[in-house]
């Protein structure tokens, strides 16, 4: 059965890598100005999630242009797969599963813009926060939704300390992303929380010490860190779910 669950997520997740690339598209843009709704060709963008291909003459825009989307497809399908591997058939994976997507966006815009719009970040957090609340209610959930909530107002709570004491280093969406990431570590205790705050950081100095080594960037120039955060989210909640597998 774990195998057919893995297998069923991966698939999902190579979906959703495809499918988002158009709202990565639409998203990606500076804070003055609004949300894209023509293509490069010039023809109009419907909707918000397909493929990153006009569908009057074909041609191929957003991030990557103009190569295949496999590589976001092939990143997304690991990361759902290695949660339902780790999570089980548990009522959480469902929460985990849905907000894949909404994180592959976010990370994708703060690559590309630095920017983390409050039209993913907020839902992200409230949405987090209900759902694992339902999933609280289902036999056989492995975590604690009042542990969820506190682990959104810990780490958002902490991003926020730290914005204020260095604004030029992260911005405001940042804090807003923390909420929602605090919550899904939360959910499987105070470690859990610590360690995938730790790893984000962690990921997120290595890199921009990488940058600054090889001149890629200033000294003193700012990093996304929207990415970071992210994935060490998905390493916590990963030992979490291990841990209460186990």
């Amino acid at each position: 059965m774990d195998v057919v669950l893995i297998a069923v997520a991966a698939v999902y997740g190579a979906l959703a890598g495809v499918l988002t690339r158009r709202a990565r598209f639409r998203l990606a843009v500076e804070p003055e100005e609004g949300w894209r709704s023509t293509a490069p060709c010039g023809h109009a963008v419907g909707g918000w999630v397909g493929a990153a291909r006009c569908g009057v003459c074909g041609e191929r825009y957003g991030p990557g242009a103009p190569a295949p989307p496999w590589w976001p497809a092939v990143m997304t399908a690991v990361v759902c797969g290695g949660l339902a591997a780790a999570v089980g058939i548990r009522p959480e994976l469902a929460v985990w599963l849905l907000a894949v997507p909404v994180g592959v966006v976010l990370a994708g815009v703060d690559r590309q813009v630095h920017r983390l719009p409050d039209v993913l970040t907020l839902p992200l957090a409230a949405g987090t926060a209900l759902l694992l609340g339902a999933a609280s209610l289902i036999p056989g959930a492995a975590g604690s939704w009042s542990h969820a909530l506190l682990g959104g107002l810990a780490l958002g709570g902490g991003y926020l300390v730290l914005f204020l004491l260095h604004p030029s280093g992260m911005g405001f969406g940042d804090v807003k992303l923390a909420a929602g990431l605090g919550c899904a570590l939360g959910w499987y205790g105070w470690w859990p929380l610590l360690q995938g705050a730790l790893a984000g950081l962690l990921l997120a100095s290595c890199y921009g010490n990488a940058l600054r080594v090889t001149r890629r960037v200033p000294r003193g120039a700012s990093i996304p860190l929207g990415p970071f955060l992210i994935a060490g989210a998905w390493a916590g909640v990963l030992a979490g779910a291990l841990r209460a597998k186990g």
